[in-house]
């Protein structure tokens, strides 16, 4: 699947998201026979939800109490990210098994999935520069400013979409190969926080 195809799914999760507009919206899959569809538009809905629970926790007027609560969610849609990430790696991964690396083929520093994650935040910073772009009566310096983030951000668009057009072409061929690295986390493993392993 090219980049242009993927970024189409990751702004129809943004756009299906904001329907409702709410982080308590159930999640409901629009690809049910694409399996990487799939998993790509979950992905940019879990950043969806998770860029507004950003927001909702800088409330400066907020309880303690309900903003713990946000941290919270906030630290297991971060794991619930980086589990979708993963699957994504996983199924990219399947899909070379069959591919002969050449000799002298190089590792590429970044897997395939964690550039994804990249560009579906990029089109998070989209979506919303275009709609604080498009807000009448603001103050023309801000207006400006948001012009010109909003500019740089599709150039961005652009070249995160070649560069993992590039990166898949060499994987393909077999000129460059990617390893499995599964995240490390420890704040929120039961095991290895101190903190939460006093309370077990």
């Amino acid at each position: 699947m090219q980049a242009k195809e993927i970024n189409t799914i990751f702004k129809t999760a943004i756009v299906d998201y904001h329907v409702v507009d709410s982080v308590d919206t159930p999640f409901v899959s629009k690809y049910t026979e694409d399996n990487f569809a799939a998993l790509l538009y979950q992905k940019t809905w879990i950043d969806t939800v998770q860029w507004h629970f950003e927001d909702i926790i800088r409330d400066p007027k907020g309880e303690p109490v309900f903003l713990m609560t946000i941290k919270r969610r906030i630290d297991a849609s971060n794991q619930h990210r980086t589990d979708v990430v993963e699957q994504l790696d996983e199924y990219i991964n399947t899909s070379l098994k069959n591919v002969k690396i050449a000799e002298g083929a190089r590792l590429n520093s970044e897997t395939p999935a964690w550039l994804l994650d990249k560009m579906s935040i990029l089109q998070l910073k989209i979506y919303h520069f275009e709609a604080q772009a498009a807000f009448k009566g603001q103050d023309e310096a801000l207006q400006k400013s948001v012009e010109e983030k909003l500019h740089i951000l599709k150039i961005q668009e652009q070249d995160l979409a070649q560069c993992f057009d590039e990166l898949m072409e060499d994987l393909e061929m077999g000129i460059k190969y990617m390893r499995l690295y599964k995240q490390m986390k420890m704040y929120n493993d039961p095991n290895l926080n101190p903190v939460l392993k006093a309370q077990k």
